[in-house]
């Protein structure tokens, strides 16, 4: 029987010896993804390793309950991955289909106190957020003139909008 130190300090060899086929292993799974998105699965499951209880049952196949650790935490992340994708196709497109009401007559009316929350909720934005959501959502600009213009990436320029999306949603269901 392996004392819990020897488990403690096998497991520590095994992560520095194994830490890149792990990230191997990770990429090989999983599409897009990044170094640091495998070095942080690869973290999560060993500080869930390292933070069993003392009196767990000992690890007798490392390598073989590490890769398996890991591929359910792969499985995890694509679980809620394709649950926020879902999500985030739909508030775009209702996003999209609420920006076209006030250039364009639309089918669906929406509630006077869900616009008047709305536009109260993008005043409040900090600037760098409110000026792309009207630039992009009711001005019409693309990312790329965006950038253009101010010198800001568009990668940059995404990723405030995207935020201040977030936020708006999330005052929208805290506010209806």
């Amino acid at each position: 029987m392996v004392s819990k130190k020897q488990q403690r300090n096998n497991l520590n060899h095994f992560f520095k010896n194994e830490y890149h086929s792990l990230k191997g292993y990770v990429r090989s799974k999983i599409e897009h993804t990044t170094d640091s998105d495998a070095e942080d699965i690869i973290q999560d499951v060993a500080l869930k390793i390292f933070s069993r209880p003392s009196d767990a049952l000992p690890i007798n196949n490392i390598g073989g309950f590490v890769y398996n650790a890991i591929k359910n935490r792969i499985i995890d992340i694509m679980r809620t991955k394709k649950d926020s994708i879902q999500s985030e196709k739909n508030i775009e497109e209702l996003w999209t289909e609420f920006t076209a009401m006030f250039y364009e007559e639309t089918q669906t009316k929406y509630p006077e106190q869900l616009k008047e929350s709305l536009k109260g909720a993008i005043t409040k934005l900090k600037p760098a957020y409110r000026d792309i959501i009207v630039a992009v959502d009711f001005e019409g600009y693309t990312y790329r003139e965006i950038s253009e213009e101010t010198g800001i990436s568009p990668g940059t320029l995404m990723s405030r909008r995207h935020r201040a999306i977030s936020l708006l949603l999330k005052h929208l269901e805290k506010n209806m």
